[in-house]
């Protein structure tokens, strides 16, 4: 996507050309949306759509998840108002499952990314997933991209998980050694976990997952119960309805 530099007025309460995308949106008031969009240069912002929902409105059918887009909005406060959205094109919307694992992260970003702080790694990392999911694949292959995104995610919101060396110790992790992943600390040898049950998993699973590998599918099953023991801890109690889609669907 070659997208202008989001820049900023002089009053420094109007963006213009920001590049982002729409994570969600939602009916405000009779004719309008509030839009949770992601962008490069700005992070999560909200925006107010007026009149978006008016059959003639010319963001009607620009407001949508995953397109890219440049962004023009002006206000103070957490909600501001958009007055411009431009499409970008070059991106492919994902299809089936890939939209699936779509709206999954979309959810996993809203949830645990803080309003108007920047992520500009993430935002390419994001784009890269998007592209990925655009295609058909096996299944496996979508559950790998989760839970690359998930790791990076993690990482960049200060979470990053030590999976190439033991908590304790701090040696290298051995393959054929089983190891208790403990929340908040990280994988502990079986023989010094001390009574936490947290989660078993092999030491060649936390290597594969070091080294974004998810060939083998005990690495693959393994990864998805630990990514997903991880996560839920940083959504303390929070619902992912995508993630109990999917479970429902019986995939990844």
């Amino acid at each position: 996507m070659n997208a202008r530099p989001a820049t900023l007025a002089p009053e420094r309460s109007r963006v213009d050309n920001a590049a982002g995308f729409v994570l969600h949106s939602y009916p405000f008031r009779e004719t309008s949306l509030i839009v949770e969009t992601f962008t490069h240069a700005h992070g999560r912002v909200a925006l107010v759509a007026r009149g978006a929902r008016r059959p003639r409105s010319q963001l009607r059918g620009l407001v949508q998840s995953f397109t890219p887009l440049l962004l023009s909005w002006a206000g103070k406060g957490e909600l501001r108002t958009l007055h411009r959205a431009e499409w970008q094109g070059g991106l492919a919307l994902p299809q089936g499952m890939g939209l699936l694992c779509g709206f999954y992260i979309n959810e996993l970003m809203l949830k645990l990314l803080a309003r108007e702080d920047p992520h500009e790694n993430l935002f390419a990392d994001y784009q890269a997933a998007l592209q990925a999911l655009s295609s058909p694949m096996p299944q496996s292959a979508y559950a790998a991209i989760l839970r690359r995104f998930e790791k990076r995610l993690l990482a960049e919101l200060g979470y990053a998980q030590p999976f190439e060396f033991e908590a304790d110790s701090g040696q290298a992790v051995r393959a054929q050694q089983d190891y208790v992943y403990v929340l908040d600390r990280g994988a502990l040898p079986v023989q010094r976990a001390n009574g936490h049950a947290d989660m078993r998993l092999s030491g060649k699973t936390l290597l594969d997952m070091a080294a974004d590998d998810y060939r083998d599918p005990v690495t693959l099953t393994q990864s998805k119960q630990l990514m997903r023991l991880i996560i839920n801890h940083h959504l303390g109690g929070q619902i992912l309805h995508a993630r109990e889609l999917l479970k429902d669907l019986q995939q990844l």
